[in-house]
């Protein structure tokens, strides 16, 4: 696995934030949904995130969650994804999202 130093890390802005919207993406190739996320004081995001396997719209609703805030904008299937959910793989369960154990305020910095 290659290394990085930990000022490279500094630079990932990884915050929480609680989603405020999910519905699925009709115009995704594969499945996903679309995402409208309260990062506090950083405003509100969307995402499109291929997170069908494990989750229905109305479990997402309120879910707070962790995501990369800086990397670039990106179109996918039509939406505006302006971060990246953060979420483990598993060959067994698909991806399962990252989330605090505790609630924190949105917009907390994760590192």
């Amino acid at each position: 696995m290659e290394e990085i130093n930990f000022e490279d890390f500094q630079q990932v802005k990884i915050l929480t934030g609680t989603i405020l919207e999910a519905s699925l993406n009709p115009k995704a190739r594969k499945p996903a949904y679309l995402l409208r996320i309260d990062f506090g004081q950083h405003g509100i995001k969307t995402s499109s995130a291929q997170i069908t396997e494990n989750y229905q719209p109305e479990n997402l609703t309120g879910l707070q969650i962790t995501a990369v805030v800086n990397f670039p904008v990106k179109r996918i299937a039509g939406v505006k994804s302006e971060v990246l959910i953060l979420g483990a793989y598993s060959e067994d369960k698909g991806v399962v999202l990252l989330t605090p154990t505790e609630s924190v305020e949105d917009g907390s910095l994760v590192g």
